[in-house]
């Protein structure tokens, strides 16, 4: 059977079954919609987690393990959609530490992306030439148990307070070769509004800023944070990116729709980040299936992420053929839309390197052979003129100056 007679149609209902009723019984409509009531009532402990989640031994020894090394946090609305029946189902292992995640392994570092080095403020990583990751807090609604920057997540490390987010401003100010800036964390969809504007509105002010973006796993960890005022803040600093990040079609709700569509109506571009994860989703079926499902709310599936070498990772880990594999699988039998890039973080500050597979099969003179999406040979025909200069380039630059 081929792969796109094994796909789920599309008139499949993924709809996720939420616990809601069972194990939040008291929890008024107003009170579960307001995310202030979901941060104060966060699974933060493992005794409370045990409560309302049946754990198995590994994940109580995963609990126990990982106490000191990183944060348990989990909100009420992402809990709701565990699978209590199964350790494989993708939230709980999103959520909830495994035994393995508290042991190190070769090659495994504190820092896996080499950030640290290339801080020159504590709230400013400049690792490329333009653009520049502003950290604004170090807090999240859920502490996924796959988070690269939990060194950071885990608190302690980073003083990110006005004095250094003014630090932070001040030093993308004084850097011209900056045009573009990603605001992370940690969560920047924790801050107040108020908050929140008092980094967007001076970004915004420099000059040489052309673009913001701000990551954020809100639409799928906590989506009643995004609120119709919180789309409208958004949108006064166009031009804004929102990317998100959803690693399963399990985590597209009817409310996590709703919050990217909310965005996108008021003209906050979405665009999807997931991260490659062994048995939760290393299969092109299922990549395939979270791409459809995020297009439908109109969020563009951009990165399919390898995951990174951050200490306590390597049960999740997969090898990079695997991902390369599933782009494989999906270049051809889906939209080009759907079909995201494949990214390396190269350990140790290297950067993001993406990978594809190889469809040249030959490369001649005259013409190179490659194949398709199905394995047949095509040639492509190379001109004869190999000059690719071009002559106006110099013409249109002077006129612009």
């Amino acid at each position: 059977m081929s792969f796109d007679e094994q796909q789920t149609p599309a008139t499949a209902d993924l709809t996720p079954v939420s616990r809601r009723a069972e194990l939040f019984p008291d929890a008024t409509d107003d009170q579960w919609n307001d995310w202030r009531w979901q941060m104060r009532n966060s699974v933060r402990d493992g005794a409370r987690l045990a409560q309302l989640l049946k754990l198995t031994d590994d994940e109580r020894a995963g609990v126990a393990e990982t106490a000191k090394i990183f944060r348990l946090g989990i909100s009420p609305y992402y809990l709701s959609l565990i699978d209590p029946a199964h350790p494989f189902c993708p939230v709980r292992m999103q959520a909830v530490p495994v035994k393995a995640e508290a042991r190190k392994r070769a090659g495994e570092l504190r820092d896996p992306l080499g950030e640290d080095p290339r801080r020159p403020v504590e709230a400013i990583v400049h690792k490329y030439p333009d653009r520049v990751l502003f950290l604004a807090l170090d807090t999240c609604s859920v502490y996924c148990r796959h988070c690269t920057r939990r060194r950071i997540t885990n608190g302690g490390e980073a003083e990110l307070n006005k004095t250094e987010l003014e630090k932070g401003l001040e030093y993308v100010r004084t850097h011209p070769q900056v045009r573009d800036v990603l605001l992370s964390g940690g969560d920047p969809f924790l801050l107040s509004e108020e908050r929140l504007e008092q980094i967007l509105a001076p970004l915004r002010a420099i000059p040489h800023v052309e673009m913001i973006r701000i990551g954020t796993r809100i639409p799928v960890c906590l989506p009643m944070r995004v609120t119709e005022s919180l789309a409208k803040l958004l949108r006064k600093y166009a031009p804004l990116f929102v990317v998100t990040h959803f690693n399963h079609p399990k985590e597209i709700t009817v409310e996590a729709k709703r919050a990217c569509e909310l965005l996108v109506d008021h003209g906050v571009p979405v665009e999807n980040q997931a991260v490659l994860m062994r048995r939760l989703n290393s299969d092109a079926r299922i990549i395939t299936e979270l791409s459809h499902a995020c297009l439908k709310m109109r969020v563009r599936p951009y990165y399919l992420h390898q995951m990174d070498v951050a200490e306590g990772l390597e049960h999740l880990r997969t090898p990079i053929e695997a991902g390369v594999k599933i782009i494989e699988q999906m270049r051809g039998w889906t939209t080009g839309l759907a079909v995201p890039h494949l990214a390396v973080d190269l350990p140790g500050g290297g950067g993001k390197v993406t990978l594809q597979p190889d469809y040249v099969l030959e490369r001649k003179p005259n013409e190179t052979i490659l194949r398709n999406y199905r394995g047949q040979p095509y040639a492509y025909p190379e001109p004869e003129e190999t000059d690719c200069s071009c002559p106006y380039d110099d013409v249109w630059r002077a006129q612009r100056r």
